[in-house]
């Protein structure tokens, strides 16, 4: 037996035996490991790069990289006249383009100061909170199949086309709109639109009732989710995090309650929080709970607003849209509450042209995204994916 000084190992012990040499670990140095995940990763949700430093399974630390998805929105908006802007928005967050368009046109019309027609502002809560409750089952059903659940992913797929067919009829576009115009809509809703709203309401009421019961209530997906990326409220909230992330966290903070807009504080809704019953309150399955918790009331929202919405008896959707824009000199902020948090436009105008000085968009994705590093320290490299999935990030919002 000798001591040997062995490069990268250190001072080993060895003993030769039968010519075979065996090698008794002492003092074994050890060296963190570049993980890369991503961009072209399905748990990524769309085009990130984390860098990782992992300990053997323990990551130490995850570096988002981001730009592989960059829209240039801001560029294109010191290019094109205000109501040209509209696509752009649904093209940022494009899982909730009617949430992204109720956020630019109200900002707008706050630059503008004019009044909206009743009917139009409660058309525009019916398709965004169906448009929220699209987004959200998008976000339950990938995160189920991100932690190996893949019949909820179908259930949500499959109501989810409901959605879109309804909006679709509405609108003439699945996913990118452009039906929220500045001071009303693009057309008005068609005549049965309200009825086939309710119907679709009732039939999703148990379907949701079922997705819960199939994926929230699943002793693997609890295992896999509780306890996991806890986030304390202060930290969230010096981070800035808004919408079910800051939620999860046991803030009771949503705009449409706390900084009402258009009619909702005519509507009767529940801000969802985690009670600490079912999870750890600021870990991934919190953050799951307030998007499942909110479907429901998204859909009493809705109900409330059918039966509120005046009739379309002389209405035009375009009566309080101007002719031409062209604000006072001034500045503006203006800001929304989207399935994935706030979404705020700041907006300058120098009083003479058509096109605004700038438009500054404030992403919910690229905030929460901002506190990986400080959810992921000491995780396992699995819990990542957990991780990833309860941001319920869009990267065309993050990149913008």
């Amino acid at each position: 037996m000798q001591e040997l000084d062995i490069a990268g190992l250190g001072s080993v012990r060895v003993t030769r035996k039968d010519n075979n040499v065996v090698v008794i670990e002492k003092g074994l140095a050890t060296d963190q490991m570049v993980l890369a995940m991503g961009p072209q990763h399905p748990s990524t949700h769309g085009v990130l790069k984390l860098e990782c430093l992992t300990d053997g399974e323990v990551i130490t630390e995850a570096e988002p990289y981001l730009g592989y998805l960059h829209r240039c929105f801001e560029k294109y908006c010191e290019n094109v006249d205000y109501p040209a802007i509209v696509p752009y928005t649904d093209r940022m967050d494009y899982l909730s383009g009617m949430n992204s368009e109720f956020a630019y046109a109200i900002t707008v019309e706050k630059l503008l100061d004019i009044e909206i027609p009743r009917r139009v502002e409660f058309i525009r809560v019916i398709v965004a909170e169906l448009n929220r409750i699209a987004s959200h089952l998008v976000a339950i059903g990938t995160y189920g199949i991100d932690l190996g659940a893949f019949t909820p992913f179908l259930f949500c797929f499959r109501d989810r086309e409901h959605i879109l067919s309804l909006l679709e009829w509405a609108s003439g576009a699945r996913m990118l709109y452009n039906y929220i115009w500045i001071g009303g809509l693009s057309q008005d809703i068609p005549a049965d639109f309200t009825k086939r709203v309710k119907e679709f309401v009732d039939y999703f009421r148990p379907q949701a009732k079922e997705l819960y019961r199939l994926l929230t209530e699943n002793e693997i997906f609890i295992k896999r989710t509780i306890g996991i990326g806890i986030m304390p409220a202060d930290v969230a909230i010096n981070y800035g995090w808004s919408g079910p992330m800051l939620r999860g966290s046991g803030v009771k903070w949503d705009l449409r309650r706390n900084d009402p807009y258009s009619v909702y504080p005519e509507l009767d809704f529940k801000v969802c929080v985690p009670d600490g019953r079912h999870s750890e309150i600021g870990d991934c399955l919190s953050r799951h709970l307030v998007r499942a918790l909110e479907i429901d009331e998204s859909l009493n929202i809705i109900e409330q607003c059918i039966s509120k919405m005046p009739s379309a008896e002389g209405f035009d959707p375009k009566a309080a849209i101007p002719k031409r824009i062209r604000p006072k000199a001034g500045e503006v902020y203006g800001r929304a509450e989207n399935p994935r948090g706030e979404l705020g436009f700041y907006i300058q105008s120098d009083g003479k042209s058509t096109k605004p000085l700038r438009c500054k968009a404030r992403s919910s994705c690229f905030v929460n995204l901002s506190a990986m590093k400080d959810l992921s320290k000491g995780q396992l490299i699995p819990d990542l994916v957990a991780i990833i999935g309860s941001i319920d990030i869009v990267l065309g919002e993050v990149d913008r």
